[in-house]
């Protein structure tokens, strides 16, 4: 595999990297990967070195969904550094390359083959399901593990060896949702609003099933297209069946302004989203407006430090960024980053991609207080959904819906 130096332009940026563990993308091209000669001579496996493990995340980090990519990014960053500081992984430190996809595929895909030429281990931390959808192939084709995509798209979830899936499902999620409507609040009348694409057709699919597994269909349907928020057409559109609810599949930039408008039209339909909309930006975007919403979650919650994992989440985020807030994103990468160090432990003081991949299937991880677990044709670890409204301006955790 060929990797690329350093420019001697970049050699200063390349110590305070090495000494800090990561590497921002455009700051350094390929920073600490040697050359393939240097590897084979080491004896070391792509991305593993005397001192270090490399690995790589494409995710937005501009655009309407950089949030996303952002707290992903900051929780990988904090478990690692905290591995680092505390017990380095057999001697090595976990480092860290990302590239800015933008929330689309076409980049992913760019950004996923110049990660693994410049031979990381591993990629970490992917935000989306279209992007996801792209990027994957060019890791499975080169064997590269593909670690914690934030998306619940089911087709990561089937016939894919070298994915390694931590959270629950958008089948599940959705499932959760109608339920909760359904058993807790009677609602028949359900809507969806979705973004028009393969994340949104997933999301889609697991409304529809969990509607028809109870002799339900949609009211009515809308949709909008990624990185816009232009949804008031959908709107329109969903208002004209007189829902009691409506499901969002979307991130919170345009759920944000769906719920917004709806509010002002004067709808009082419960308003519910996926974990993938970015719980703490949509909080933000609505401001007073929020009250009542729901988000279903895939991790505890981040402010519950009765849980061990929480603990030292909210510890290794202050490290990383004092001025952080707590939230089910950055929570969500911090488990990815604790999770990947666990394994890599697990595997021993020579990993491979395929040890690496073995490794998490011998038996259930326990991070703190959230297990996961893996098996021969299972490669998603957890199967937990969480309920959470806003109230008051903030968060808080639901084992039933009330109006």
């Amino acid at each position: 595999m060929t990797a690329r130096r350093a420019s001697a332009s970049g050699a200063a940026v390349v110590a305070t990297w090495a000494a800090a563990g990561v590497a921002a993308a455009g700051e350094v091209r390929g920073a600490g990967v040697q050359e393939a000669g240097e590897l084979e001579a080491g004896g070391f496996h792509p991305g593993v070195y005397v001192d270090s493990v490399v690995f790589g995340q494409s995710a937005a980090f501009t655009g309407p969904s950089h949030e996303l990519g952002t707290g992903m990014n900051l929780g990988i960053r904090a478990a690692f550094e905290e591995a680092n500081r505390n017990n380095p992984v057999f001697g090595r430190q976990l480092k860290l390359r990302w590239l800015d996809d933008g929330y689309e595929p076409e980049a992913a895909v760019a950004n996923s083959r110049t990660l693994i030429d410049e031979g990381v281990f591993a990629l970490i931390g992917a935000v989306g399901t279209p992007t996801s959808n792209a990027a994957e192939v060019v890791a499975g084709a080169a064997s590269v593990p593909y670690i914690a995509p934030f998306t619940g798209a089911e087709f990561l979830r089937v016939d894919r060896d070298h994915v390694v899936n931590l959270r629950a499902s958008y089948f599940q999620e959705t499932e959760e949702m109608v339920e909760r409507l359904t058993s807790d609040l009677g609602t028949r009348r359900i809507a969806i609003l979705y973004q028009e694409d393969s994340y949104g057709d997933a999301g889609l699919q697991g409304v529809l099933g969990a509607l028809e597994r109870r002799g339900m269909e949609l009211v009515s349907s809308g949709t909008y297209t990624r990185n816009t928020v232009a949804v008031k057409r959908a709107l329109l559109a969903i208002r004209e069946g007189n829902p009691q609810a409506v499901i969002i599949v979307g991130s919170y930039a345009a759920a944000a302004e769906f719920i917004l408008w709806a509010r002002e039209l004067g709808m009082n339909s419960v308003f519910l989203n996926l974990s993938f909309v970015g719980s703490n930006a949509l909080r933000q975007e609505l401001g007073a407006e929020g009250e009542g919403v729901i988000v279903t979650q895939v991790v505890p919650f981040p402010l519950d430090t009765s849980l061990a994992v929480v603990r030292d989440y909210h510890a290794a985020l202050r490290a990383v960024d004092p001025g952080a807030e707590p939230g089910f994103v950055s929570l969500e990468g911090y488990l990815a980053g604790r999770f990947t160090v666990e394994v890599l432990r697990r595997v021993g003081v020579s990993p491979t991609r395929t040890s690496f991949l073995e490794a998490t299937r011998r038996g259930p991880i326990d991070l703190g207080g959230f297990v996961v677990e893996y098996g021969q044709g299972d490669n998603q670890g957890s199967d937990r959904v969480y309920m959470t409204e806003i109230r008051g301006g903030r968060f808080v955790s639901l084992t039933r819906l009330s109006r």
